[in-house]
């Protein structure tokens, strides 16, 4: 089984952690200040703000944005943060998502770094549920892939999640995939299956076929399960008719919201697709704040 049905919702804390670090860098330096609010602002001066969706969506990253502004100051003396939705909520344009607190230049600080996270967490989020949604009452699941922000899978791949879809493999290291350009070194698909089975005995083998006859010489080779690619659903049919209950099937290749219920019907364990994760927009996502 190459899909990883995480057991724990949460993002791996680490890289979390990581994104947060690099993200913050990137917008306060190597100073860690915001030259604006610290010259308009004293220290002493605190508000309320309220995380705010601008438009329709799919919620996710909430626990990320109050990471942030845990990583800015870990020793701020007063701030809050309380979620008012969970992740994987659907929410309408004008919805509080959350009610944060503390010093304003602090909030300010935390502002873009939490927005950018958020805001692209929800955007692959959203997407996925449309997914989600278009194969309800199929047997089918929706997979993200590795076409992933750099640097972003873990949040990327835990807002697939947050929105009913699964994860296939997390890299290179975690499941292995023969595609064509390993099929062609090895010389076939059976060479390329045994070479690493031998390898790797423990690791999880899923074999790319471009056609129903390279379909049966993976199963029969011993693979249990087939990425199909690029097959119309006429194909897929015939494939599904082939090896169907001796291998899990996923279709992928530029499969769309518009054509995904028909290849679904097919009869397919689940569909991949890489543009939850590398074409998905953001959800709009604003802070308000409130100064006394």
């Amino acid at each position: 089984m190459s899909v990883n049905r995480a057991v724990v919702l949460a993002p791996d804390p680490a890289a979390i952690d990581r994104i947060i670090a690099a993200a913050l860098d990137e917008d306060l330096g190597v100073d860690r200040r915001d030259v604006t609010s610290q010259a308009i602002f004293d220290a002493m001066t605190t508000a309320t703000a309220d995380i705010v969706a601008r438009e329709d969506g799919v919620v996710a990253g909430l626990p990320v944005a109050r990471s942030v502004l845990a990583a800015i100051h870990p020793d701020e003396p007063a701030w809050s943060f309380e979620a008012l939705v969970e992740d994987g909520a659907t929410v309408r344009a004008g919805d509080r998502l959350a009610t944060i607190g503390g010093g304003v230049r602090f909030l300010l600080m935390a502002e873009r770094t939490m927005l950018n996270l958020l805001s692209r967490a929800s955007g692959v989020a959203t997407h996925t549920r449309r997914f989600v949604d278009v194969l309800a009452g199929t047997k089918t699941t929706i997979l993200d892939t590795r076409k992933t922000m750099p640097g972003l899978r873990a949040l990327d791949k835990y807002a697939v999640r947050a929105a009913g879809g699964e994860n296939k493999r997390m890299g290179l290291y975690d499941v292995a995939m023969i595609k064509d350009n390993h099929k062609y070194a090895a010389g076939s698909v059976s060479a390329a299956y045994r070479a690493v089975r031998a390898a790797f005995p423990d690791v999880t083998i899923q074999v790319e076929a471009d056609t129903p006859a390279e379909a049966i010489e993976a199963v029969e080779a011993g693979a249990d399960f087939l990425l199909l690619d690029n097959m119309p659903p006429p194909v897929l049919r015939e494939v599904v008719a082939a090896v169907g209950g001796r291998a899990e099937l996923e279709a992928t290749g530029n499969i769309t919201l518009e054509t995904a219920r028909a290849v679904a019907e097919t009869g397919v364990d689940f569909i991949s697709a890489g543009a939850l994760t590398h074409s998905s927009p953001i959800l709009d996502i604003a802070l308000d704040i409130r100064v006394p």
